[in-house]
């Protein structure tokens, strides 16, 4: 697991290869991750947007951004948690992700950038 502290907010993520939904044979891989979201700050916050930067082992790189996340732009009160879980594709067996949510002070609409820690995915079969 992969965790960083922006601002009293910590993002943890977990990843999970999928054998059933990929196809190496047509360079498809697969891939979740698991996203925990918790508040350790004093205020009550909530994420706005994410900004991702997705990379394949062959130099390619794409970048997403959007609104909340998976639909959803969670409050988050001090001490609360929000997980989510999400997936990627790749066209090599190896990648990484990394990136930003924006979030916002609810109280005096503070707006500041969370770090989501960079994480690896990487098909089991290459770790033998």
């Amino acid at each position: 697991m992969t965790s960083a502290i922006t601002e009293g907010v910590r993002v943890s993520v977990l990843t999970q290869y999928q054998p059933e939904y990929s196809s190496p044979m047509q360079a498809h891989f697969v891939f979740t991750y698991r996203i925990t979201i918790e508040n350790h700050s004093e205020h009550t916050v909530q994420l706005l947007r994410r900004h991702w930067f997705i990379h394949d082992s062959n130099g390619t790189v794409r970048e997403v951004e959007g609104e909340g996340v998976v639909g959803q732009q969670p409050v988050l009160e001090p001490g609360e948690v929000h997980e989510y879980v999400s997936g990627c594709n790749l066209r090599t067996s190896m990648g990484k992700m990394g990136g930003t949510y924006l979030m916002e002070r609810v109280m005096d609409g503070k707006q500041f950038r969370v770090t989501i820690p960079e994480f690896t995915m990487i098909a089991p079969y290459r770790l033998n």
